[in-house]
C-alpha cells in the first residue's frame, strides 16, 4: 500500500489559525504592555517607513488585539483614519475595546481573511501595515497583491516580520524542541510560519513579485526583555496558541516535560536578574506606483 504524503492543507491551517487567536486573544491582550515595549521601536520603523502621518487612511492587516493599530490612530489623528482587519472576530473585540478606553474614535474594525483583502469595498488607503501577520499567510502573494490594490497610486506598504530562526532564539527554541518532542516533520517547501520570510532577500523579492516598487528592508534588534525565563514561558504558553497545537499529540505529562525543558532551555539568556531573549525584526516596505 501507498504511504500516504505529509499535504499541507491551507483551509484547515486557516480554520485552526482562527481558532488559535480567538483562544489567545484574551492574553494577547493582557500582555500588550509587553508587545509595545518589546515591539514598540520596530512598529515605529514600520509607520515611519509607510509614510503614515496626520490625515493618513491606513489599513492594518492581521491588526490582532490591535496595539500597533492604536500607535497608528494616535498618529494619523482626527482627519485620519485605521481600518483593523483579523481573521479572529473575538481578538478584534480586544483591539475596538481598547480604542474606546483610549478615546480613540477614528478606528474602525472588521474579520476579514488577510488573503481576501482584495474584496474589501473602500475608499483607498495611503497605507497598509502588517505586523508579524504576512509571514502566517498560506498564499502570500494573494495577501500582498490584494493590499497593493487597496492603495492609492503612490501609498505605501509596510510588513514586519522575524528574521531567521538563529536570531530568533527566544521563539525558536521553543519551537525545536516542541517539533523533536512530538516527532513533528520539517515544514513544508513554501509552508507558512514564524520564519518563512527572515531571510532579507527572499523577503524582497516577495514585495517586488507582487507588484511593489522602490522596495526596502531594515533590520532591527528587538530583544524580548523580562524578569526571567519563567516570565517568557508564561508569555508563550499564554500566547502563542500555535505552540499548543503542535503539542496536542502529547500527554499532558510529555507536554509538562517538554514545557520544563523549554524553560530550562530559555534559561541560558537570564544575567543579572533580567531575562533578554534574543529576538530580529524585519521591515519591508515599498511603494504602489500606476
Amino acid at each position: 500500500m501507498k504511504q500516504a504524503q505529509n499535504v499541507f492543507d491551507p483551509v484547515k491551517y486557516k480554520e485552526t489559525t482562527r481558532q488559535q487567536w480567538d483562544t489567545a486573544a484574551e492574553a494577547w491582550h493582557r500582555w500588550a504592555p509587553l508587545l509595545s515595549r518589546w515591539l514598540g521601536p520596530a512598529t515605529d520603523v514600520m509607520l515611519d517607513n509607510a509614510a503614515i502621518g496626520e490625515g493618513s487612511r491606513v489599513l492594518d492587516v492581521a491588526a490582532g488585539a490591535g496595539e500597533q493599530s492604536l500607535t497608528a490612530a494616535r498618529r494619523v489623528g482626527p482627519s485620519g483614519y485605521v481600518l483593523a482587519v483579523d481573521i479572529s472576530p473575538v481578538i478584534l473585540e480586544y483591539a475596538r475595546e481598547s480604542a474606546q478606553l483610549a478615546g480613540l474614535s477614528n478606528i474602525g474594525t472588521m474579520a476579514l481573511d488577510g488573503e481576501e483583502i482584495a474584496t474589501l469595498q473602500s475608499e483607498p488607503f495611503d497605507a497598509v501595515i502588517s505586523r508579524v501577520g504576512l509571514i502566517y499567510f498560506p498564499d502570500q502573494q494573494k495577501a500582498l497583491r490584494g493590499m497593493r490594490r487597496q492603495l492609492r497610486e503612490g501609498g505605501r506598504i509596510a510588513v514586519m516580520v522575524y528574521s531567521t530562526a538563529e536570531r530568533n532564539a527566544f521563539f525558536s527554541i521553543p519551537v525545536s524542541i516542541i517539533r523533536r518532542r512530538a516527532k513533528l516533520p520539517p515544514p513544508l517547501a513554501g509552508q507558512p510560519g514564524p520564519f518563512s520570510l527572515g531571510d532579507v532577500d527572499v523577503l524582497a523579492q516577495t514585495l517586488l513579485d507582487a507588484g511593489f516598487e522602490d522596495v526596502s528592508v531594515e533590520t532591527i534588534d528587538a530583544p524580548v526583555r523580562l524578569d526571567s525565563a519563567a516570565e517568557c514561558l508564561q508569555f508563550e504558553q499564554e500566547s502563542f496558541g500555535a505552540l499548543h497545537q503542535m503539542l496536542s499529540g502529547l500527554s499532558p505529562m510529555e507536554q509538562d516535560d517538554a514545557w520544563d525543558e523549554i524553560e530550562r532551555s530559555l534559561a541560558q539568556f537570564e544575567q543579572d536578574g533580567q531575562f533578554t531573549g534574543p529576538c530580529e525584526m524585519l521591515v519591508a516596505s515599498g511603494c504602489r506606483r500606476g
